[in-house]
């Protein structure tokens, strides 16, 4: 959801279902196991925040999950990956209709990631931000044992003001960045952009997370912009300063996060490039999907475990995706 002023730049549009999934139902959604499917789409760094928290929580059994092929038109987001083009449980075609089922006269984006009530095939919320704290609090319940506390009472008011401060400048960031419609629009979200990468790195230069010794929010809403950085933003979004494998600390952490359970094993950048390449087409009118990089640099050693911390604190890493769920490994070149 955005809007584009040639002179403003873009701005989302944050008009979000804000209706909430609780302990205790307060707003007519109570957490119960298995009546709920999350709905996303791998390619989505919004809905890729939700795949990450799910899978350290432990939460899979509990909140089935859905995902939308890679590319959308106009309408919504499609499950062309699923036999028929159907959903097998919702049984639809487009997200498009669980909005609709919510309010038949919806006219705001169609996005991911969304929380679908089964029984009446409706979605509850697409508040991405609200919903991996949700996946926290709300549904603690049912975190697998060994669960990280992903964001600990103690450090929540440093982990939301960075937090902000990562949305602005960077998820959000690189899109004001690559929509822009000014030469001073893009200055100006470039400059903002590269101005906080650079104070991440000072953060991380001797901190091995974000917040804490351990992986927190802040670090999930950080990762999958990174993960993304190279592969679509530094070139499709025109954000080129440097790629990220040229600012070695933040490259460094990335490989860290993408080589703990739960990270790189939800990462597909097939579904990643597809989606940005193809969908925007007034970016990229071509269509044509770049071939690299090259991603074997991710499963390089990043040394990271010299500043200590511990990953998921007291907790314990995740099991394997399930196959259902397991992405395709990456493709390494081979060497001549």
């Amino acid at each position: 959801m955005s809007n584009v002023s040639p002179a403003k730049g873009y701005s989302r549009d944050s008009r979000y279902i804000t209706t909430r999934i609780t302990a205790d139902g307060r707003d007519g959604f109570p957490v119960e196991p298995g009546r709920y499917r999350l709905v996303v789409s791998r390619a989505c760094p919004w809905a890729h925040r939700t795949v990450i928290f799910r899978r350290l929580l432990g939460l899979e059994k509990a909140l089935p999950m859905a995902i939308a092929g890679p590319t959308h038109d106009k309408r919504s987001w499609t499950f062309d990956l699923d036999p028929g083009g159907r959903d097998p449980v919702l049984g639809i075609e487009r997200l498009q209709e669980a909005f609709l089922a919510r309010d038949p006269a919806y006219d705001r984006g169609i996005t991911v990631p969304a929380i679908v009530d089964v029984p009446s095939g409706a979605v509850v919320t697409n508040d991405y931000a609200q919903l991996t704290l949700d996946l926290s609090l709300e549904w603690a319940a049912y975190h697998r044992d060994g669960a990280p506390d992903l964001y600990p009472a103690e450090l929540r008011p440093e982990i939301d003001a960075i937090g902000e401060e990562i949305y602005a400048d960077v998820n959000d960031g690189v899109y004001r960045t690559g929509f822009a419609k000014s030469q001073e629009a893009y200055e100006e979200a470039y400059g903002r952009l590269f101005a906080r990468l650079d104070r991440l790195s000072e953060r991380l230069e001797h901190s091995r997370y974000l917040v804490g010794d351990t992986i927190t929010e802040a670090d999930v809403r950080l990762f999958t912009s990174l993960v993304r950085f190279d592969a679509v933003y530094h070139g499709h979004f025109k954000c080129n300063r440097h790629k990220l494998t040229e600012m070695p600390v933040l490259w460094a952490y990335a490989r860290d996060l993408f080589q703990t359970p739960g990270f790189g094993d939800t990462v597909d950048f097939g579904h990643i490039k597809q989606h940005f390449y193809v969908v925007h087409g007034h970016i990229n009118p071509t269509g044509i999907v770049p071939a690299g990089p090259d991603p074997a640099g991710w499963l390089t050693p990043h040394g990271r475990e010299a500043l200590g911390g511990r990953p998921f604190g007291d907790g314990t890493p995740p099991g394997p995706p399930s196959p259902a769920e397991t992405v395709p490994p990456l493709l390494v070149p081979s060497r001549p």
